[in-house]
């Protein structure tokens, strides 16, 4: 054979080797080219931030997300407990710093120090081992329509007074993070005497909601003058309705400061394009839609907000919500039995 064949025979082979690998790193590319993102409804819905974050994580990274919300954030968690073994998602948004323990304990999220958390102030750094990132905060609050109730609450205990009978709006701590919250802010005032506030409290509660978009909507449609909120929830109105009839009930004793995490999960092939998108979660756009979509404070404090903001809770005091029983299910048994009799 001439050297000249023997040459581009070669060619050829290298060619094709070359060709083969290349398509095959272009089928391995594709594959990742979407990530399973677990979240509560509110997010993914049309309105919430999802969508629009969805967009603009294509449109810069070429990576499709698709969101899984089974519910509230307390239902998001169980639903990755349940599939521990088999995961199903990449990553997870919205378990927030009261789900820190259980979430831990449950082994069910990678580490991730992330480089975007530069911005991020100390404080909001609730979880120090980077299983759970900041990405937003604000507070528990009561939220009340001004039109119907000329003289708030001003405390926990206030909120049981007769006048407020039928009244409130709360959600459901076993399925509901603002549930979860409320029920541990009642822990933080009255120690293990919490069961007999809320035997207090109970004729005041119209109804107790699945998760707190339900809950929500109940109020803005007038069915009661009082929902368990968060003290940024005026904003939305502010900003899109340039109405401050709703507003966040600050209460003496203070509101607790509630922060909202996201993790990688454990299992996940795509851990790349899951680091990706956190980073992109603290990047400055992403910041500022879930700003003005969540309604929440961003965790990154670069980012300026607008006028609409002045309307939202600023407490004078924080309230840690931690649970001192160090046993979220016996509080929770607990709470179920104050309404079984």
């Amino acid at each position: 054979m001439k050297p000249t064949r023997i040459f581009l025979l070669i060619e050829a082979v290298l060619l094709l080797l070359t060709h083969s690998l290349f398509a095959a790193g272009n089928t391995e590319k594709e594959q990742s080219k979407t990530l399973i993102v677990y979240c509560y409804d509110s997010f993914s819905s049309e309105w919430g931030a999802g969508p629009q974050i969805a967009e603009s994580f294509l449109k810069e990274n070429g990576i499709n997300l698709i969101y899984n919300a089974p519910g509230d954030g307390v239902t998001v968690l169980n639903q990755l407990i349940l599939e521990k073994e088999n995961p199903m998602g990449d990553v997870v948004v919205g378990l927030d710093s009261s789900l820190l323990e259980r979430t831990l304990d449950a082994e069910i999220l990678d580490t991730y120090d992330s480089p975007a958390l530069k911005n991020v102030p100390d404080e909001l750094i609730f979880d120090t081992s980077y299983h759970l990132l900041p990405y937003d905060y604000g507070h528990f609050a009561i939220c009340y329509d001004s039109e119907k109730l000329e003289v708030p609450p001003v405390s926990l205990e206030d909120l049981t007074s007769e006048k407020y009978s039928d009244s409130l709006i709360l959600m459901d701590p076993r399925t509901s993070t603002p549930g979860l919250g409320f029920l541990l802010w009642t822990e933080a005032v009255y120690g293990d005497k919490w069961p007999d506030y809320w035997q207090r409290l109970k004729p005041s509660i119209l109804t107790i909601t699945q998760g707190w978009s339900q809950g929500y909507t109940l109020f803005t449609a007038g069915e009661a003058p009082m929902v368990l909120s968060y003290g940024t929830s005026p904003v939305y109105h502010a900003e899109y309705e340039d109405s401050k009839r709703y507003r966040a009930a600050g209460f003496s004793g203070g509101n607790p400061l509630q922060v909202e995490g996201m993790g990688i999960i454990k299992g996940t092939k795509n851990r790349r394009e899951a680091e990706l998108f956190i980073d992109f979660m603290l990047g400055e756009e992403s910041q500022k839609t879930l700003a003005l979509s969540n309604i929440m404070f961003p965790a990154n404090a670069e980012v300026v907000l607008p006028e609409s903001f002045n309307t939202a809770l600023r407490p004078e005091k924080n309230i840690t919500i931690t649970n001192t029983t160090g046993n979220i299910d016996a509080m929770i048994n607990r709470w179920t039995g104050v309404f079984s009799h």
